[in-house]
């Protein structure tokens, strides 16, 4: 099965060596990276053309930020599944892809583990994401895959579509809540860590982003699966996000 990969840049010549050296690495080898770059001014495109590109495919032109890039994406790869990897992020180790495909081969949809970590030189974990699998009511308690431990097979992408350009922080949690509550497509959750991503992305830097990305997940709600104003999901989702600060704290002590 060969896997696509898409990462989209823009400007980041100080984390994107760590995201190709983790795909690089990787004993799954039929696959492709996807590099989709917003025509950065740094040093990007020059580390990105300094590594052989048998294995990857390079994009570089203005676009209307991350999801107009992935949705570019989406028309470029090539494999029989694909997922995201952020700039910023990283495999977790060199099985990641490989778990991946095998999953793959007995369901349409699987995600895992993902670790945030401070940089990827010390990896200090201050958060742990353990989503597990599907509960009954799926999205409606609060529950989420990590975006980039998500992988899809081609017919799951192609249903699904594009990213939504209106919603500017959480349209891949959009795409996630298409993919899995729309259509009955079967996912299966991986008991591993298969990403570690950095701390203060665009959902993740600040109050105001988590608020901001909750507000947009109700709206994706209340479209695709009929929530009020106000439901429990609102709630239940930035509870899920305490317990895995707990959980980052409690590897960080030890207990």
């Amino acid at each position: 099965m060969k896997i696509s990969v898409l990462t989209v840049c823009w400007n980041s010549a100080a984390t994107i060596r760590h995201t190709i050296d983790s795909f690089l690495a990787q004993d799954h080898g039929d696959k492709e990276l996807v590099i989709i770059d917003g025509n950065s001014s740094d040093k990007t495109l020059s580390i990105v053309r300094s590594y052989p590109q048998d294995q990857m495919r390079v994009v570089s032109e203005p676009d209307s930020g991350m999801y107009d890039a992935l949705n570019k994406g989406l028309s470029l790869y090539t494999g029989d599944a694909i997922g995201v990897l952020n700039s910023d992020d990283c495999f977790h180790d060199y099985t990641a892809l490989r778990r991946v495909s095998e999953g793959l081969e007995h369901t349409d949809i699987v995600h895992g583990d993902l670790d945030f970590v401070e940089n990827h030189l010390n990896k200090r974990v201050v958060r742990r994401w353990r989503a597990g699998p599907r509960p009954a009511r799926g999205f409606r308690t609060g529950w989420m895959p990590a975006h980039p431990t998500f992988y899809v097979k081609r017919k799951v992408a192609d249903t699904v579509g594009e990213f939504d350009l209106s919603l500017k922080i959480a349209s891949d949690y959009d795409w996630m809540l298409r993919a899995v509550e729309l259509h009955g497509f079967q996912s299966t959750a991986i008991s591993h860590v298969l990403v570690d991503m950095m701390v203060g992305g665009a959902s993740t830097r600040n109050l105001a982003s988590h608020i901001g990305h909750n507000l947009e997940a109700l709206q994706s709600r209340r479209r695709w699966l009929g929530s009020g104003s106000f439901d429990y999901a609102l709630v239940a989702k930035p509870l899920r996000k305490v317990k895995q600060l707990f959980l980052g704290k409690a590897r960080l002590t030890g207990r």
